[in-house]
């Protein structure tokens, strides 16, 4: 049986997974998949991101086991034969995420990038009150593994967290309340912060609009680190120039990369990061990423059942 990783892995990795393969072959193509040759064609299991267009030719694909969390290009119709088992690295990003969206709550909640702005102009000026996490009751849209891990930090350090996902479910250790997506608004109107995870599916297209920043309560701060696509930027923008939100940091836009001219960058207020909160910046993650397509190798070469399975309706793990 032949399996291609097609994604950067270290000689760590490569024993990773190689022990997880045991007498297989196993080929390494770094990329997309575009200079994998005979062996896509040949490939019955893909490790990493291919190219979607690619997967028409790999001719013998069983299983393909995805390095993102997100999976929704491969979800669309006709992107992957039918049978095809897809699986993705959940459980890989909360640590990385998590940290990014604490760093950049508190760095808002807190001035520093009014400080930081300050400095650079020589300028010793108080910036007046700050806010706390401490009391401060947090909606986290999403409470998957990164919204967990966020929850857990967040609860940590005494805010209130309510936790809100499709459907209402038990309270997990990670939050104080549990919400789900009917009541949406209500709980938008009880927040200080707002962080949003989603992933890109039809539902949470533009999912924050006008009414729904309008919906949350005066001097909030949004989080996104889920999709660009998830929030109507222009309302966005409104929001924070009226003054009614205090803040927001997204290390995701629409489109990316975010377009030099667009007028998201220069809004006071608003602070943005390149999507770089996750990927392999934080080499924890990297580890996690490939842990995961290597326990799940070992599964599938025993005809156990595979972790992280995609519904391919939803585009979340299953």
């Amino acid at each position: 049986m032949k399996i291609l990783v097609v994604m950067d892995v270290s000689t760590k990795h490569k024993q990773w997974l190689e022990q997880a393969a045991g007498t297989n072959d196993i080929v390494y193509c770094a990329g997309d998949g575009s200079n994998a040759g005979t062996d896509l064609e040949e490939a019955e299991v893909i490790i990493g991101n291919i190219d979607p267009a690619l997967i028409q030719k790999a001719q013998n694909l069983q299983w393909l086991q995805l390095n993102s969390a997100g999976a929704n290009e491969y979800c669309a119709p006709g992107v992957l034969p039918a049978g095809i088992t897809l699986t993705n690295a959940t459980g890989a990003y909360g640590l990385a995420l998590s940290e990014h969206m604490l760093a950049q709550t508190l760095a808002m909640m807190k001035k520093l990038y009014l400080y930081y702005e300050n400095q650079k102009q020589c300028c010793w000026h108080d910036e007046g009150p700050v806010t706390s996490l401490y009391g401060a009751t947090v909606v986290v849209v999403g409470f998957g593994n990164i919204g967990k891990n966020f929850g857990r930090r967040a609860k940590a350090m005494g805010a209130h967290v309510i936790g809100l996902r499709r459907r209402h479910g038990a309270v997990p250790p990670e939050a104080d309340e549990m919400g789900d997506m009917e009541h949406f608004d209500d709980y938008l109107a009880q927040a200080d912060i707002v962080a949003s995870c989603l992933p890109d599916t039809p539902e949470t297209q533009h999912l924050y609009n006008k009414e729904r920043f309008a919906a949350m309560k005066q001097g909030a701060y949004f989080i996104n680190v889920g999709r660009g696509s998830n929030v109507v930027q222009d309302d966005l923008r409104a929001a924070v120039t009226s003054g009614h939100l205090a803040g927001a940091a997204l290390d995701v836009t629409d489109p990316e990369p975010l377009p030099a001219d667009d007028p998201l960058w220069q809004t006071p207020g608003i602070y943005i990061t390149p999507h770089i909160s996750g990927g392999y910046h934080l080499q924890a993650t990297h580890d996690y990423i490939v842990r995961i397509a290597a326990d799940n190798l070992a599964r599938y070469l025993k005809g156990e059942c595979l972790e992280n399975i995609v519904d391919l309706m939803t585009g979340y793990k299953a």
